[in-house]
């Protein structure tokens, strides 16, 4: 296992008294259940070398102005964070007064289609929320993978991506090639162009991009498929921006059910991603990649969380071997990155 101390840059944490304000779930939902801190410190027990992590919004019911469902609900997230990152939980969340120190960023949701005021508006309401711990709020994401063509490009996003910009906030960018079509990716790469054009580089938005973009992790000959290819041309113009970054993380969603026996052949899962992985590699250098579980999403198809957060670990262990990258670099994906993306001084 690496020595480096670990930045988990994409976790998603919820009690069991908020299931019901997740726009996802279902009684039958393999995630249906309670996944806070509790719980990802089981998940993590095999790493300790773990600094700490990065909370990533997790779809509330929400609308883009406040009115029903409105911000209530990502409002609500917001107050159980700020919870967690001042040690002071209430029954049964799932957290304790030590585990504050784990929570070294929130990136919550905003309404950011509405547009700059909108967003400035309701950042606002979370300030009041996060209070003395506000700091911590290093940028915003609205998930675009499953809204309207177009989402993107619209004058309200791009004003806001600038607007978060200029206030020195972060951007996480949700999209899906494989199940939401490359069309997504196609988009992003425009809505970039709009966002960056004439903007100096001091106020342009950092734009961390989640999980790869979620490629066909499923295709056989990868390297000579034509889908493989447009999404290896469509990174390679997301990284030509020097102020975007790639997350390594997400995979398990995207490839075949993993069994739940801890003794599972890592290489044939490395052999599997790699062709992704040096695309994304080539396309934004070490430099600019970083370490994300998207834990507990990686319990569904990584094997459950007794395994799937170390298995991950060692996957990406072994792709950064592979890779031949030097202990500095490594250093790098494994945390600093993630720390410098996002603005977070530890």
């Amino acid at each position: 296992m690496s020595n480096h101390k670990i930045v988990d840059s994409h976790i998603h944490l919820f009690p069991a008294t908020h299931l019901q304000t997740l726009s996802w779930h279902s009684p039958s939902n393999p995630l249906g259940a309670q996944h806070s801190v509790n719980e990802y410190r089981h998940a993590t027990k095999s790493s300790p070398n773990l600094r700490g992590f990065i909370f990533l919004e997790t779809d509330r019911l929400s609308s883009l102005t406040d009115t029903t469902p409105g911000w209530k609900h990502a409002l609500d997230e917001v107050s159980f964070l700020t919870r967690i990152a001042c040690g002071t939980p209430i029954a049964d969340e799932g957290h304790t007064p030590t585990d504050k120190d784990l929570c070294l960023g929130i990136v919550p949701w905003a309404p950011v289609p509405a547009g700059a005021d909108a967003v400035a508006r309701y950042m606002g309401l979370v300030r009041e929320r996060a209070g003395d711990v506000f700091g911590l709020v290093r940028g915003v994401r609205y998930l675009v993978q499953d809204k309207p063509s177009g989402t993107m490009v619209g004058g309200g996003f791009v004003d806001a991506l600038r607007w978060l910009g200029r206030e020195g906030l972060v951007f996480d960018l949700g999209v899906d090639a494989r199940s939401g079509g490359l069309g997504q990716l196609r988009e992003a790469v425009e809505m970039m162009e709009r966002v960056y054009e004439g903007v100096q580089e001091a106020e342009a938005v950092t734009i961390v991009i989640n999980h790869m973009c979620k490629p066909n992790l499923r295709l056989a000959n990868v390297r000579s498929q034509p889908e493989f290819l447009e999404w290896k041309d469509l990174i390679t113009k997301m990284a030509r921006v020097p102020k975007t970054y790639m997350k390594l993380s997400g995979a398990f969603s995207e490839l075949p059910q993993l069994e739940t026996q801890s003794g599972l052949d890592i290489m044939t899962i490395v052999e599997c991603v790699q062709p992704w992985t040096d695309a994304v590699f080539d396309a934004f250098g070490a430099e600019r990649v970083m370490f994300g579980s998207d834990w507990p999403v990686c319990n569904v198809g990584g094997g459950g969380n007794d395994v799937s957060w170390g298995r991950w670990q060692s996957i990406v262990e072994q792709v950064l071997e592979q890779r031949g990258l030097s202990e500095e670099q490594k250093g790098g994906i494994w945390g600093t990155v993630a720390l410098r993306a996002y603005g977070i001084g530890v």
